[in-house]
Parts: structure tokens; sequence; C-alpha cells
């Protein structure tokens, strides 16, 4: 029988402890989603002053990097090189750079998504919350 890890309540915590320790030290303001490998929602965090519209974006980029099983920032840019077509992909709302799978085992446990600054901040941010149970 085959055995997956999964993110438990501890795991998830400390993603988003780590995640909100890296925009803080940065001072950005953010929401930071993690979702399970479906892409069901496990936790939002949204910072002070991070505008609303970020919880709903940082949730999107979670759930399409745990169903796409890869970095958001491969879907943005398939898009900008020309695939448009990949617009119209249906439930993969959070193409935009800042979506993090979480791997265990080499396997998709689920995602963290960021959102409130520049892209490359976003990720930076999910990807210092990954780090946190890598």
């Amino acid at each position: 029988m085959q055995q997956k890890a999964v993110l438990g309540l501890a795991d998830v915590n400390r993603i988003l402890d780590a995640a909100q320790a890296e925009a803080e030290a940065q001072g950005w303001n953010v929401a930071i989603a993690v979702v399970d490998d479906g892409g069901h929602p496990l936790a939002l965090r949204r910072l002070d002053d991070c505008a609303p519209m970020g919880s709903y974006i940082a949730t999107e980029k979670a759930r399409s990097a745990a169903l796409g099983r890869k970095e958001t920032q491969v879907f943005e840019e398939m898009i900008n090189n020309g695939r448009n077509a990949f617009l119209s992909a249906p439930v993969l709302q959070g193409t935009m750079t800042g979506g993090v799978p979480v791997m265990v085992d080499g396997q998709v446990v689920g995602a963290v998504g960021v959102s409130g600054v520049k892209p490359d901040q976003d990720a930076q941010t999910a990807k210092a919350g990954v780090a946190a149970i890598g």
C-alpha cells in the first residue's frame, strides 16, 4: 500500500508563521493561503493593511499551484509567451506568480499562495513558508 504525507495543523502553522516572518522582515503587507493537495483551503492569514482582494488572489494562487503541481510562475510565463488559451483553463484562476507547491518525498501535499506585493516578492514569501517544513 502506498502512503502519502499530508499537511497537518502544525505544518500549516509553521508555513504561515515563516511566510509572515519573511513578509514582515521585508515590510510587505500580504495575504498568505495554504491549501491541501486538492486545492482545498486549510488556512488563510491576511496581514494588516493588505487589500481584501489579496485573500482571494492568494487562495487562487495556492489552489492553482496544488492542482497544477508546479509553481504558478510557470503558468504566467506560458501565458506571457503566447499560450493565451491557457487563460480559459477551468479551475486554474491563480495563474500569476506567487503560488508554490509543498513537496514531501517527491509528492505534492499542498501549496502556498501569497498576494499583495510584486510577483517575485509574493513568490519569495511563499517559498519562505514552504521552506519551514522542507
